[in-house]
């Protein structure tokens, strides 16, 4: 399994209402160095709406501004009809932050 497998494949475990940051990502793959890679990755997510890449936000929470697939509105408003809560373009960690 490549790279952006591996990182698509962890998404897939990220339940609805719960968001990941990239540093997590890459951890959790095997890469803790990767943080850009895997947002490279979603950035070119070959199945969006099934691969949740809208679950994942930086290391404060920050939705990202440049979000592949409409931008961090569209990213706010896919993680709202979740239940999770977007102030200012961010999350709060602590509240829906995931862990396994």
């Amino acid at each position: 399994m490549n790279f952006y497998e591996k990182v698509y494949e962890y998404l897939l475990s990220v339940p609805k209402g719960k968001v990941v940051t990239y540093g997590m990502i890459a951890r959790a793959i095997g890469h803790p160095r990767a943080s850009r890679q895997v947002g490279n990755a979603l950035h070119h997510n070959p199945r969006p709406g099934i691969i949740p890449c809208h679950r994942v936000v930086n290391r404060e929470g920050r939705l990202a501004p440049a979000f592949a697939f409409g931008g961090w509105e569209k990213q706010a408003e896919l993680l709202r009809a979740e239940g999770v809560e977007v102030t200012d373009g961010y999350v709060d960690l602590e509240k829906y932050i995931w862990s396994e």
